[in-house]
């Protein structure tokens, strides 16, 4: 049986996990009291009552009570009774963007308060419980699919999880260097396909593109070299306590090298226990702007 305890930040998506286990086969608690963790612990491992899995919310919303978590799950843990935590995480930015357009108040602002100053003090109050989490899952840049998908890696796959998001992606210099970048590579040094005609109008979805590319040993050795700079600096990150990353990859209109390289990134990185997304921001601007 797996006991798990969903947490993390308000308004980062802990309901929208909740249900996703719920669908998944999970009996499931919403803001559940500290007080009666031990208890519905004992309940759900009971031999008789032959619960499969199940899953309970504790967030900011349990009050000062908050800080007795600790020492219940070490009675639960003492007991013999296994728990996994999986902590719903988010950048200021996007709670405070969520709780604006959903027009919510944060459960710790102040009343005519600013939203920032509550989030930053759930962000202290709930740290010890982040720095004990088995699983976390930042939801800043994750559609509700790819929320889900993630959810059903670790909870219904029993994917080995790598704690870590990795986002590869393709851009146009003359649109601008994303502002979320961490890496930004330059790959304008590889072949053009643009100067040909036929292959102008594909991107670097395409097969065609990737030969054109790729087929030079410039090309493979970078991705080779790029890959042990990466794989490197992922563990440093983590270990700095880093969750995610934007590895943004770019050529002149973000259409063929960049799309082709991020691609072959993306590929390889799949490979690995890391979350792995990949998004070619600007791969159509160039039709669009050509209309204009």
């Amino acid at each position: 049986m797996r006991f798990v305890i969903v947490t993390g930040m308000s308004g980062s998506g802990k309901a929208t996990a909740l249900k996703s286990l719920e669908d998944s086969g999970f009996f499931c608690v919403d803001n559940l009291p500290i007080q009666l963790i031990k208890r519905f612990a004992e309940i759900a491992y009971d031999a008789q009552i032959q619960v499969d899995d199940v899953a309970i919310s504790v967030d900011i919303r349990s009050g000062r009570a908050l800080s007795q978590l600790n020492s219940c799950l070490a009675e639960i843990k003492e007991a013999g009774w296994g728990y996994e935590i999986l902590f719903i995480d988010c950048s200021n930015e996007t709670l405070v963007k969520r709780y604006k357009e959903t027009r919510r108040t944060h459960p710790l602002s102040v009343k005519g308060g600013r939203i920032i100053d509550g989030i930053k003090r759930e962000r202290e109050l709930i740290s010890f419980i982040r720095d004990e989490a088995d699983y976390i899952i930042d939801t800043s840049n994750l559609l509700v699919r790819e929320f889900k998908t993630e959810l059903d890696k670790i909870f219904v796959k029993d994917m080995e999880y790598g704690n870590f998001i990795v986002t590869v992606m393709s851009f146009g210099f003359k649109y601008g260097i994303p502002r979320d970048s961490d890496i930004v590579q330059d790959v304008r040094f590889l072949p053009n396909p643009y100067y040909d005609e036929k292959l102008r109008p594909l991107t670097g979805n395409d097969k065609v593109i990737q030969d054109y590319v790729m087929n030079c040993d410039e090309s493979h050795e970078f991705v080779d070299k790029f890959m042990d700079m990466v794989f490197f600096l992922i563990p440093n990150y983590i270990k700095e306590g880093k969750n995610q990353l934007v590895i943004s990859i770019g050529c002149t209109g973000g259409k063929h090298r960049s799309v082709t390289v991020a691609n072959a990134i993306y590929d390889r990185l799949s490979k690995s226990s890391y979350t792995v997304r990949i998004f070619h921001r600007d791969i159509g601007k160039d039709a669009i702007t050509k209309k204009l």
